[in-house]
């Protein structure tokens, strides 16, 4: 035994036998994503100088990696020796698996591939103290008296991804970021062992990649005249008269993709087509069916300048690939696919002789011609196209892979079709929308995805069989940033969510547990400090819900971590710890305004959660709705519209609101006894922009004491730019005779298809309701 390996046995037998000894604190394994198998073995591994890095060019992009981690700040100073220890072991059967072998005296690393062992580096990294990651972990020395040293528990941990395709998505056609910045995006990637970012280089808003045969993409199509300020359903539309843009050179996106190589990230870039493509348009309008000059887009939204499908627009296309192709390695090139409006092609004489001489049968069938003329291009440079669940329309490409957003319809329908799918469900993966109700969230695009969401994504469908399901390559998040102007707003949006999805592309089902996982993400905070990442911490936030039992009501609060105390308020006094304690659900009986918050022993932790309690008449009695809500808007349920609690002014996609995507609605509210009312509220949400459309026509029908009823037709006015539009019913009575009705029932009749000219044009529109009201 060497020298050094006799001091360290001699500290270890010290520190067990020692009860005073603070010096060597082993880290209790919490790693993101959580192994396949970890074994707690007895003893530590005690990182001390000098300490021996020894590997071949097998594993060269992993042991460099930790031997530049590990050298961050001249923390260790590290010789040849085999203190840790690269393996190559052809016995691992998935090429991403490895196995770590933390001894008293070694730490071995087992893979198959260098990427393998990446990942095993990525757990041990984990197992060091936080302050690794920016050097300032700088006291391990020799010395039996010094006051820091890092020690790892013993353990063996067997590991290998559930998925093989787990990916991060930016856009920045919206809002452009530094390659600095893009890189440290590449490096969160990496640490969370997801292998692919998805880079969004162009849009309507903005071209983002220079492309040298067609200068005015840089010099016109990079650049809008000004940008929306604030939310697009915001009226009127203000702008802030600034000039917006700019591009990465071919030099930087190379520059890029070898730092990505370097982590085993793969770079898949996005080219949109058909639509999408306004920007582009911009600079060369002949591109466009109509010849006009138009400017890049300055809000947000789908429009109608989409790439024509004459011969001159396959050859810019063409073009602009042979000149992406080269600076991606990866198989895949995104084309986009989506959301492009077929008004222009229906006009277009050109489109329509392209729709007769190919034989199609209408707009739809045009772009899968679109879309299938450039996947045999890309097939015939050896790429495969994978674009958005709208190239399924009018037949899918013959070798494409689907990317399902409007959830899980188009992967299913792929999936059958024996087509490669990847899942990016908004209702579950789209990290632009908001991540808690608290009101003082930066804005966002809409919707709601809380953490614990993210983290019980299942990226196999439910309708796929075990043959079928074999086609689900993975899932990715996704940000879009039409309102995320900085790169910290990003990292706001992205973390912690990323990590919910890193484990959800990595672990298996039957080691995920959510009450456990906050307690890990509590501990990661402490790395992301360290890193200087502007996670959103909401860890500590309360979330609350009415119950019924009984035919009494209550009031159930719920932390996220359960080991925290609750203090509340019932008068809308501010919490602190000397109110009241929560330890069950709080009797409601009455009108009351809830606060509440967590709390340790000094002081609050989170944001004081609150909410208002309106004890109407419906609180807590039977409601049923012909149609089940939409799984992403599906809110409390049914319950939820007559709980007392209305639901956000401006997020129609939080908890209270109910959302339905082009169905009428037949709403029954059953009193359970005779009732004097008086009037029916509720509200809708109308923010057309977002394809939500208040009703024209609700019809309402009581049921009175005697078995008879009272019928009525209200006609709202959803032709205006307010963003909620409210019914309030007063019900019609007989002068001096009183009604008492038992059950309540209204018709909702959707809006319909969106007309022409207006934002999702041909597309079925949503309703949205909030509390119905009953006094």
């Amino acid at each position: 035994m060497s020298f050094k390996k006799i001091v360290v046995l001699l500290v270890f037998i010290s520190f067990l036998y020692s009860c005073e000894s603070k010096v060597y604190v082993a880290e209790i394994p919490q790693i993101i994503p959580t192994p396949s198998s970890q074994t707690i073995n007895e003893g530590y591994f005690l990182l001390e100088n000098p300490i021996g890095l020894s590997y071949d060019d097998t594993f060269k992009i992993s042991g460099d990696f930790l031997r530049k981690y590990l050298q961050k700040g001249n923390t260790i100073q590290l010789t040849d020796n085999d203190d840790i220890q690269f393996l190559l072991d052809e016995t691992i059967e998935n090429p991403e698996g490895y196995k770590l072998s933390i001894q008293p005296f070694k730490i071995i690393i087992s893979a198959k591939t260098d990427q393998g062992a990446f990942y095993a580096v990525q757990t041990l990294r984990q197992l060091l103290p936080p302050e690794f990651e920016n050097g300032s972990f700088s006291d391990i020395s020799t010395s039996l008296n010094t006051s820091k040293n890092a020690s790892i528990q013993c353990m063996t941990i067997t590991d290998a991804p559930l998925f093989q395709y787990r990916g991060m998505h930016l856009d920045v056609a919206r809002h452009q970021f530094s390659v600095d910045f893009i890189k440290q995006y590449i490096d969160a990637i990496a640490m969370l062992k997801m292998n692919t970012f998805h880079w969004h280089l162009t849009d309507d808003q903005g071209w983002r990649i220079e492309i040298k045969k067609y200068p005015e993409l840089q010099e016109i199509a990079a650049y809008r005249n000004e940008t929306l300020i604030g939310h697009y359903s915001d009226q009127p539309h203000q702008f802030d008269g600034k000039r917006y843009g700019g591009f990465y050179t071919q030099e930087e996106v190379k520059d890029v993709v070898a730092y990505a190589q370097s982590q085993h990230v793969t770079v898949i870039p996005e080219i949109e087509m058909p639509g999408h493509a306004q920007a582009a348009i911009s600079a060369y309008p002949n591109l466009g069916c109509t010849g006009e000059q138009v400017d890049v887009a300055q809000k947000w939204g789908v429009f109608e300048h989409i790439f024509c499908s004459k011969d001159d627009t396959f050859d810019f296309l063409e073009d602009v690939l042979d000149e992406v192709i080269p600076l991606f390695p990866s198989e895949y090139i995104h084309i986009g696919g989506d959301e492009a409006p077929k008004t222009n092609w229906k006009r277009c004489e050109q489109c329509q002789n392209r729709i007769k001489t190919e034989g199609l049968k209408d707009e739809h069938e045009l772009q899968n011609y679109f879309i299938t003329r450039i996947e045999k291009y890309l097939n015939s440079k050896g790429k495969q196209i994978i674009g958005w669940d709208e190239i399924l329309e009018g037949g899918l490409a013959p070798n494409a892979t689907v990317m399902s957003w409007r959830g899980t319809k188009g992967a299913v329908e792929a999936a059958k079709q024996k087509h490669n799918v990847v899942m990016t469900p908004t209702s579950h993966c789209y990290f632009d929308y908001y991540q808690s109700t608290n009101p003082e969230e930066p804005i966002a695009i809409g919707g709601f995805l809380p953490l614990e969401k993210v983290y019980g994504f299942n990226p196999i469908p439910s309708e796929l069989s075990a043959e079928e399901s074999k086609y689900i390559l993975g899932a990715q998040g996704n940000l879009w940033t039409e309102y995320i102007p900085t790169e910290d707003h990003v990292e706001y949006m992205v973390f912690p969510r990323i990590l919910a999805m890193s484990e959800v592309v990595w672990s298996k089902n039957e080691n995920k547990d959510y009450t456990n996982f906050v307690k890990r993400v509590e501990n990661f905070n402490k790395r992301l400090d360290v890193l200087d990442i502007n996670y959103a911490n909401h860890l500590y936030e309360i979330e609350g819900e009415l119950i019924s039992e009984e035919n009494k009501n209550y009031y159930k609060l719920y932390a996220t971590l359960e080991d925290k105390t609750i203090y509340y308020t019932l008068d809308g006094s501010p919490v602190n710890l000397f109110s009241h304690t929560y330890t069950k659900p709080i009797p409601i009986t009455e009108s009351t305004k809830i606060k509440a918050a967590v709390f340790d022993t000094e002081k609050r932790l989170g944001n004081v959660f609150s909410e208002t309690i309106n004890y109407h008449k419906a609180v807590g009695k039977k409601i049923t709705i012909n149609k089940t809500p939409h799984k992403s808007y599906s809110g409390c349920g049914p319950e939820g519209l007559i709980n007392g609690i209305s639901g956000s002014d401006s997020r129609y996609g939080d908890k209270e609101w109910l959302g339905f995507w082009g169905e009428d609605l037949e709403i029954v509210i059953d009193l359970g006894e005779n009732m004097d009312i008086n009037t029916i509220k509720t509200r809708f949400h109308n923010v057309q922009g977002q394809w939500i459309y208040a009703p024209s026509e609700i019809f309402l029908e009581f049921i009175l004491d005697d078995g008879s009823k009272l019928t009525d037709k209200i006609t709202l006015n959803n032709d205006n730019s307010n963003d909620v539009i409210d019914l309030d019913y007063t019900i019609p009575k007989p002068k001096n005779m009183g009604i008492k009705i038992k059950t309540i029932r209204l018709n909702i009749t959707n809006y319909g298809t969106i007309p022409d000219g207006k934002q999702g044009a041909g597309q079925k529109a949503w309703t949205f309701i909030d509390e119905i009201i009953v006094n």
